[in-house]
């Protein structure tokens, strides 16, 4: 097949794409943890999905799959900005797929005995009174649906998925997948209709294994059907049944990407001819159709692919989506051998535009972009939740839905969500904070905000440092607030003997009044990384390192330092710090804030007083000093629903009275400040993330918080930057 490269985003055209503002954007309007959608006689923290996402033909229901649920969820988005659980369908089997056809839900059902006995059907549920009318035997384990654009036809891919624990998944394993297509009448599948497209022996990796993934009709009904792992493309015309094109995806080599996991964010690694392996494929027209290069064998390109019908490549996004990600502190440096992985696709048209909406998994975020049939214009990210795989478009209500399938909830973590974005004027809301591009077009790479502070002299500069998730590159990030989103400007690595230091675990930021900051590292000893206070200079190089006394140490937990801020200057500097939670010597429901003076090296503490919690714990996460006051925030480890304490308290200085250690630690009188639930609420219209790690006021008065995403690790990515406004208004 001829190949022709029309179109290539490179680094630099990188660095032009900025997001959408003061124009039609996307903003997250409501959040709905598929939980809230369980049977009523179902554990409540029994595990749950949202993977494929569709709408009804009036977008006011939406329905999902919920494999691990075995069943078929729905949601009442009559009032998009309060979904509502509008009930839940037991099926025997597990859901891989939906869609609505009329009247009438369709749902492509596994229930293979193993992947070497694959067996599926299709089963249709009347959409108003939830009922299962009927199904139709499909001979295979079933996929993606999809409905041709007329409602005469339905295709469903039977992949027969291989099994990763067999032979180290290595291909081929029988029996083959194949293409199923159905006749319809008003929405219901005439099961004597069903013909089957046998992919056999057109793909070069396994031919005798065509393990298709996902389907797609063009309005000349045509269906795209990507066999994923075999890395080829093949268009079907539905009413014959038969194949009338195929071409391979092809390879791509990406210059300037991140390829090690090693806890650190570095741009200049490079993949070699990686196949692109796509997953979920749309027409763009009746000529042009784009794919999301995920990979799952042994490929995967990172970005997505518009190819021809005939398979020249007319555009590629090469690393450009991957870079706007890490721009918004995205990037999964954990899961960094494929990268981003873009998985789901969906295209619609708003008004006169054309959108094309990535998903990309490991990220947790969305990429929207303007088709131009020629390069796609970026737009803006959208976040999710944790795992975004399904996208329905809802263009009659400017909607847009994503279903995202992680269920962390066993590990008192993130739900499975579905969020709804609307088109509207405005500004973009996310992200709140950026980093900026490199002159070479790379990313300035960040995560995991944990300890935030201000310039004393300038208002709307701040600094910020990551923490042990990127334990290879330590770093201090520059701020600039003035701009919206937060820009970081700069990062400096924090270094020992002209290496990136190595056991750190950065938790707090405050200068020192000499270009340099004191850094307040959280330790763990039987990690072997001590509980310490670094003092670095403007360069980040490590100058002095305060650790902390045996009569501390004594009563260690894992729970150390988790703020740094200072009172006095010279001879009378004293370095304050917070300690995130009980140690082994405090009573419960108390934690100490520490006292450490450079010029005589003596340490003293006070202890804090918790708020109580029914569940999970609550700790503290930050400490500043402004105005006769150390500000101080206090917060539990909950999220969603769970989350009721992320505060900000105020001890004052007049009855901050230290003592020595070892002996009786007076207990300090707080005074609520500010209860940051509403405002992270806000920010995200209904679900509250966890870690409240920074707050600082600048010099003109006005207080941020900023938010730890966990280097997208078991996280959303999400990082919020909070605006409060001025400090006197909010005391």
């Amino acid at each position: 097949m001829p190949r022709k490269l029309l179109f290539l985003t490179t680094a630099l055209t990188v660095s032009a794409g900025l997001p959408a503002h003061a124009a039609d954007v996307f903003n997250r309007i409501a959040t709905f943890p598929v939980a809230q959608n369980l049977p009523a006689d179902a554990d409540p923290a029994t595990l749950t999905s949202s993977e494929i996402i569709t709408a009804s033909d009036d977008g006011m229901t939406l329905v999902y799959s919920d494999s691990p649920l075995g069943g078929v969820g729905f949601i009442d988005i009559s009032d998009a900005k309060a979904p509502k659980a509008a009930g839940f369908v037991k099926i025997d089997g597990e859901p891989t797929s939906v869609i609505v056809a009329g009247q009438k839900v369709l749902a492509g059902v596994n229930t293979s005995k193993s992947k070497q006995e694959p067996s599926g059907n299709l089963t249709v549920i009347d959409l108003a009174s939830k009922a299962i009318n009927a199904s139709c035997d499909l001979g295979g384990q079933p996929d993606s649906v999809a409905l041709s654009k007329d409602g005469a036809f339905l295709a469903v891919a039977i992949e027969n998925e291989r099994d990763e624990e067999l032979n180290e998944g290595a291909l081929p394993q029988l029996p083959a997948g194949n293409l199923k297509i159905i006749a319809l009448k008003d929405g219901a599948p005439d099961c004597a209709s069903i013909k089957t497209v046998d992919l056999t022996g057109i793909a070069t990796v396994s031919p005798e294994d065509p393990e298709p993934e996902f389907v797609s009709f063009n309005d000349n009904g045509e269906i795209a059907v990507t066999l994923q792992e075999n890395n080829h493309i093949a268009i079907v015309d539905a009413a014959t049944a038969r194949i009338v094109s195929h071409f391979p995806a092809g390879e791509v080599t990406l210059e300037n990407v991140d390829t090690k996991k090693d806890g650190a964010l570095k741009f200049s690694g490079k993949v070699e001819n990686a196949p692109r392996e796509p997953d979920a494929v749309k027409w763009l027209d009746t000529d042009r159709l784009v794919v999301a290069n995920e990979g799952d064998y042994r490929g995967g390109a990172r970005g997505f692919t518009i190819f021809s019908r005939t398979g020249d490549v007319l555009y590629e996004s090469g690393p450009s989506f991957e870079y706007q990600a890490a721009a918004a502190g995205h990037y999964p440096d954990a899961r960094n051998k494929k990268g981003i992985e873009p998985e789901g696709l969906e295209f619609a048209t708003f008004g006169e535009r054309n959108l094309i909406f990535v998903a990309a998994e490991r990220a947790s975020l969305v990429g929207v972009y303007q088709d131009t049939g020629k390069e796609p214009e970026f737009l803006q990210l959208l976040p999710s939740g944790i795992g975004p795989e399904g996208l329905v478009a809802i263009p009659q209500r400017n909607l847009l839905v994503t279903a995202n399938e992680t269920d962390l909830g066993e590990d008192g973590l993130a739900r499975s969500h579905v969020m709804v974005y609307e088109l509207g004027q405005g500004e973009a809301a996310y992200p709140q904070i950026k980093s900026t591009f490199s002159d070479d077009g790379t990313p300035l790479g960040w995560g995991a905000l944990s300890g935030l502070v201000a310039d004393p002299k300038e208002a709307g500069k701040l600094y910020a440092v990551s923490d042990s998730v990127y334990r290879s590159a330590p770093a201090i990030f520059t701020i600039d607030a003035t701009k919206t989103p937060a820009l970081i400007t700069a990062k400096t690595i924090v270094s020992r003997d002209g290496q990136p230091a190595q056991k750190l675990d950065l938790e707090g930021i405050v200068t020192d009044g000499k270009d340099g900051f004191w850094l307040a590292s959280e330790g763990r000893s039987d990690k072997l990384t001590p509980h310490a206070v670094y003092n670095v200079n403007a360069k980040g190089e490590i100058k002095e390192e305060i650790a902390f006394p045996a009569e501390l140490l004594a009563g260690e937990t894992r729970f150390g330092l988790e703020g740094i801020t200072t009172l006095g200057e010279g001879d009378d500097l004293t370095l304050v710090m917070a300690i995130q939670r009980e140690w082994a010597d405090d009573p419960k429901g108390q934690a100490k804030l520490l006292a450490y003076k450079p010029k005589n090296k003596e340490w003293s503490a006070v202890r804090y007083p918790l708020d109580a919690t029914e569940k999970g714990w609550v700790g503290l996460s930050e400490i500043t000093a402004h105005d006769g006051k150390l500000f101080i925030v206090e917060r539990d480890n909950l999220i969603g629903q769970e989350a009721k304490n992320k505060r900000v308290y105020a001890v004052a200085l007049d009855g901050f009275k230290p003592a020595k250690l070892g002996g009786e630690l007076p207990v300090v009188e707080k005074t609520l400040v500010r209860d940051l639930v509403p405002d992270l609420k806000a920010a995200t219209n209904g679900y509250v993330v966890d870690k409240v790690e920074g707050f600082a006021i600048d010099a003109a008065g006005n207080a941020f918080v900023v938010t730890d995403n966990d280097g997208v690790d078991d996280s959303s990515g999400e990082t919020l930057f909070l605006r409060l406004g001025n400090i006197a208004a909010i005391n």
